[in-house]
């Protein structure tokens, strides 16, 4: 880790010209990708680390210039080392929606983010082609995460066949649900640790380079399902059908069948 960081050191001099700036620890995810805040000339900015063994900076390249040529705060990417693993990005500042969610501000951020998040979902088809999809060979192998992490190494539960059996069956109808949906960009994380409170362009969006291409209501039910912090089920539906509502205008989703009301909508497409 030293050694790196004499590297990343050296070339933000190069790409700085000059050696005046200071550099701190900014965050961290679950993964070996490492944030440093960095200080120069009156600004602040964030350097990423993604050593080349391990990380793979393509992706985050590629979805930051997909989100901000659709007009989304997402940072900027203004210098790259890709064979050292270097970024040099703006910075959107350090204080995350989760923060400075309350009752009062949470119609005005949440009306933010759902205004991005239709955004988000409509940038062209075409331009989605390097990003994974979504299939169910991806959502499965998530789902089993809940099986093998959870409830046989952390509740140490041992399953038998017709438990197993029906978590099957419960896995496959969700995967039907969600692969049944309209198929947009999907964030995959698009919640209350990754969107940060900005005066201008609020939100920020960060930790996006795991997006796929999958189902429209998976990144709504990340923000307002979020397990961070819970709002009463009114307000979780108020929210979401005037997404509904928003979206449909948008073209992103079609009518919904006409026996189905909203609320029942909102139950059967959350289950995602």
């Amino acid at each position: 880790m030293q050694q790196r960081l004499v590297l990343l050191k050296t070339w933000l001099a190069d790409v700085l010209e000059t050696s005046a700036f200071e550099l701190a620890p900014a965050s961290s995810d679950a993964s070996f990708r490492r944030y440093f805040r960095l200080h120069h000339d009156g600004r602040s900015l964030i350097v990423m680390d993604a050593p080349p063994v391990q990380e793979d900076t393509a992706p985050f390249i590629h979805v930051a210039e997909l989100l901000t040529e659709q007009g989304l705060n997402a940072p900027r990417i203004l210098a790259k080392d890709i064979r050292q693993g270097f970024l040099l990005l703006t910075d959107l500042g350090d204080t995350p929606y989760l923060q400075v969610l309350t009752e009062a501000t949470a119609d005005r951020l949440y009306g933010d983010a759902l205004s991005a998040l239709l955004h988000i979902q409509q940038i062209n088809a075409g331009r989605l082609d390097d990003i994974p999809p979504y299939d169910h060979a991806l959502l499965m192998r998530e789902m089993d995460l809940f099986r093998d992490w959870y409830l046989k190494k952390h509740r140490q539960q041992i399953l038998s066949p017709a438990q197993e059996q029906s978590l099957d069956d419960v896995f496959e109808q969700l995967v039907s649900s969600a692969l049944d949906q309209p198929v947009v960009f999907v964030h995959r994380d698009y919640h209350s640790r990754n969107l940060m409170f900005t005066e201008k362009a609020n939100p920020g969006i960060i930790d996006f380079q795991d997006a796929v291409q999958g189902p429209v209501t998976y990144d709504l039910v990340s923000l307002l399902r979020d397990c961070y912090i819970r709002w009463p089920r009114a307000r979780v539906e108020a929210w979401a059908l005037g997404y509904l509502r928003d979206a449909r205008q948008a073209g992103i989703v079609g009518a919904v069948d006409d026996t189905l009301d909203d609320e029942v909508w909102l139950d059967r497409k959350s289950v995602v």
